[in-house]
């Protein structure tokens, strides 16, 4: 049969396509799986729409790790300002708490957990990188073998304080802030950032002092590392809290989203 020529009045003897039964079929079919899809999404605690203007995270968890590697490479160098002495990586490495209050404020611990991990990741991929690229015999014309080899040649013993110290006190830090929030029933947002910040950078601290200088450095000398490394974190973000307070507001605000991790799977490993 030739359909040429054929218009919708000519097509007397055709079966209608998509048949009538076929098109209801297919829309209960559709209703269906929106309706299981979100019961999905709330078992994570987030509605659909919620989930899909999560607009800004990937973009903060970038920025978060790339802070976290700069700081590494920055820290070689010791700095004075004024009477303290401190190194390249504490001018920086205290950005990534306020990214990580960020995280567990706005988006809950889960989003907090999975920032950690890349990071830790990104950090432990520097560290084994430059240690191979130190390693390697340099080009008979190149003669930067001792710069390139200060800045990532991190001592192994250095290498794993630093790791094992940023997710740690990482953690602790989004536990902390996590759990204040509960508590606190979302107000005070003051407390959880300082409360999470005496906390993580507490832990550390003290981890990433004794596990690279223990045997090394006589115990008062220790506790004055400690001592002066921890004041001077806690010191800068309790100083940038009404920046964190302005993050924050604008990202609830923007993303829609303010979670409270009741029920949450703190296990870190849970990813």
């Amino acid at each position: 049969m030739s359909w040429a020529g054929l218009d919708d009045g000519d097509a007397r003897g055709a079966t209608e396509w998509p048949p009538a039964t076929a098109l209801f079929e297919a829309n209960n079919l559709w209703r269906r799986c929106q309706k299981s899809l979100n019961r999905g999404w709330s078992d994570f605690g987030y509605s659909q729409s919620v989930t899909s203007r999560f607009r800004y995270l990937d973009a903060l968890t970038i920025g978060f790790v790339v802070v976290l590697l700069v700081s590494n490479l920055v820290g070689p160098k010791i700095c004075q300002l004024g009477p303290l002495l401190v190194s390249g990586a504490q001018l920086l490495f205290p950005v990534t708490y306020i990214c990580g209050d960020v995280f567990t404020e706005v988006y809950g611990y889960a989003a907090s957990r999975r920032a950690i991990w890349m990071g830790f990741f990104g950090m432990g991929l520097l560290a084994v990188m430059g240690q191979i690229a130190v390693a390697l015999p340099p080009a008979p014309g190149w003669h930067n073998q001792q710069a390139f080899a200060t800045v990532f040649g991190l001592v192994p013993r250095f290498a794993i304080a630093s790791l094992v110290a940023y997710w740690a006190g990482e953690f602790t830090n989004s536990y902390t802030l996590a759990k204040l929030k509960l508590l606190t029933g979302g107000r005070f947002l003051w407390t959880r950032t300082i409360g999470s910040t005496i906390s993580g950078q507490l832990v550390d601290t003290c981890v990433v002092i004794l596990i690279a200088f223990w045997g090394v450095e006589t115990a008062p000398q220790m506790l004055i590392m400690i001592a002066s490394s921890y004041g001077f974190k806690v010191a800068y973000e309790t100083l940038a809290t009404p920046l964190t307070y302005m993050i924050v507001g604008q990202l609830k605000r923007a993303e829609g989203v303010d979670t409270f991790d009741r029920g949450t799977n703190f296990n870190p490993f849970a990813l």
